[in-house]
């Protein structure tokens, strides 16, 4: 399966806080036999990101979105994705009795808000201070705090998504002596020859100069590796092996 992931927050994209979620989430899900498919990092602005979670909700994507939904004026992402999903921004029962169960007295006037969700949602559970993350239609909103939000987004694998019994792979190989137009006929080759599989095409440059070159998928890698590689000595390119069948995303 492929899942999505929104970053927001203006203290990424200023530097103020560096991201990782990025990475996190490309590891996690690549344990479990999944791919990271695309990433944004969003500004704290609503309408950038109603526009951007209407587009994968009405693609009917798989996506985690990290940031925005606490209780202070700039966080937006709660509203934002009930305004994208066509749905009113409404109480939810159980969220609010936790948040007032956690904090007391301090629940109101001001946390109590982050019980506001879009309607239809599920909760997330958080365990750090249980205040619950929420998902509407596969999207998983999650806190910005990666103590948080990296947990939760665990649970959320572990709860609606099986590993894939056969995981994703990789393969490639180092390419010298040739730019990466020179190889044009052969990777057309190869995409045309072996369309489930994605071929990938890597220049690298430096004090060694090559094209890495390589597959990445489930079945049929072992065939087209190997026809990658009889093609490369009919055209008489010299090559390397770098990596033989390594768990990817």
């Amino acid at each position: 399966m492929k899942f999505g992931l929104y970053v927001v927050g203006d203290e990424i994209l200023s530097g103020r806080r560096r991201d990782t979620h990025v990475d996190w989430f490309r590891r996690i899900l690549q344990a479990r036999g999944h791919a990271l498919a695309w990433v944004q990092i969003l500004p704290d602005t609503p309408e950038l990101l109603v526009r951007r979670f209407r587009q994968s909700l009405e693609a009917d994507e798989k996506a985690f979105s990290c940031g925005g939904i606490g209780a202070t004026p700039d966080d937006h992402t709660r509203d934002c994705a009930a305004r994208a999903a066509g749905v009113p921004l409404v109480r939810h029962g159980r969220a609010a009795q936790l948040i007032e169960k956690q904090f007391l007295d301090s629940a109101h006037p001001h946390r109590i808000r982050m019980a506001d969700l879009p309607r239809g949602s599920t909760l997330i559970p958080n365990p750090v201070n249980n205040v619950p993350g929420f998902s509407l239609r596969e999207h998983y909103f999650l806190p910005g705090f990666p103590d948080m939000a990296h947990p939760m987004g665990e649970w959320v694998l572990d709860h609606y998504y099986s590993p894939e019994e056969t995981p994703q792979r990789e393969v490639s190989l180092r390419v010298y002596g040739v730019s990466e137009n020179e190889l044009m006929g052969i990777m057309q080759q190869m995409t045309r020859d072996w369309p489930a599989l994605k071929l990938f095409s890597l220049p690298r440059m430096g004090e060694e100069t090559f094209v890495e070159l390589g597959f990445r998928g489930r079945e049929g890698l072992e065939e087209a590796f190997d026809a990658l590689q009889k093609a490369l000595r009919a055209a008489g390119i010299d090559f390397q092996v770098s990596d033989v069948f390594q768990e990817g995303g």
